[in-house]
């Protein structure tokens, strides 16, 4: 692990604003993740946990704080910027897969290499063997619907890794999956973090899941509650 941090927030606040007044859903948050972390945010919905990653990631605005990646504060940066930014150097894992079911495994890996002006040819290539890397190599030419749920949320993490992001952001990995498939996808990220250094902010409601990361985080109200580190996680799958 890089001993400089990543990713510093600092006094991040994000208040939503409705007819029935506001509601404060992150209160001064200050976090700083280190490269090559596997950092869990452990919460019960409406805890602040998915919103915590929008902002952190720049999907959503803040209202207050500020966010910065390798030193480059998100917020200062124009919307064209940020996303230029975000698609360069973060890579996101859904509960919903969110591939295109008209495309294979390698399309859907190899589309936000496309989208940043990499060549077809070596988009394809790359896309190939990261399908491979998360042990979908025989399954390059199948379509989503073709694929079982833990299969397609390979396919997903292939493609969030496939640019060689700084950081990649997971919200409820498993949360789509049955208990057997969801052991083998947190193995995979736990493999990915090991192996590959991969710096990784995973969501989860699910205590199982938090206990296999090195480091958690339990949100509550909008807090940071605990921040807990732990000894690295053993491959249970």
């Amino acid at each position: 692990m890089d001993g400089s941090p990543l990713l510093v927030a600092e006094q991040v606040r994000k208040v939503y604003r409705t007819g029935a007044g506001e509601v404060e859903a992150l209160h001064a948050l200050d976090l700083e993740v280190h490269r090559g972390e596997l950092v869990g945010v452990l919460g019960p919905s409406g805890s602040g946990k998915t919103t915590r990653l929008n902002c952190l990631s720049g999907l959503d605005d803040i209202d207050g704080g500020r966010v910065l990646i390798d030193g480059r504060d998100l917020f200062a940066m124009s919307d064209a910027d940020r996303t230029e930014h975000r698609a360069h150097t973060m890579g996101f894992v859904f509960q919903a897969f969110n591939l295109i079911p008209v495309f294979s495994a390698a399309e859907n890996v190899e589309l936000p290499l496309l989208l940043t002006g990499v060549r077809p040819a070596e988009a394809r290539a790359r896309a190939v063997a990261m399908l491979d890397r998360v042990g979908l190599g025989h399954r390059v030419d199948h379509h989503p619907n073709e694929m079982s749920g833990g299969e397609q949320q390979r396919v997903t993490i292939a493609r969030a890794l496939v640019g060689k992001p700084a950081i990649v952001w997971a919200d409820e990995p498993t949360g789509n999956l049955d208990s057997m498939m969801a052991v083998q996808v947190m193995d995979l990220l736990v493999q990915l973090n090991e192996e590959d250094g991969q710096t990784i902010v995973l969501v989860t409601h699910d205590p199982t899941i938090g206990q296999r990361v090195p480091r958690l985080l339990s949100m509550c109200d909008g807090r940071i509650a605990a921040d807990a580190v732990r000894r690295v996680p053993e491959l249970v799958g």
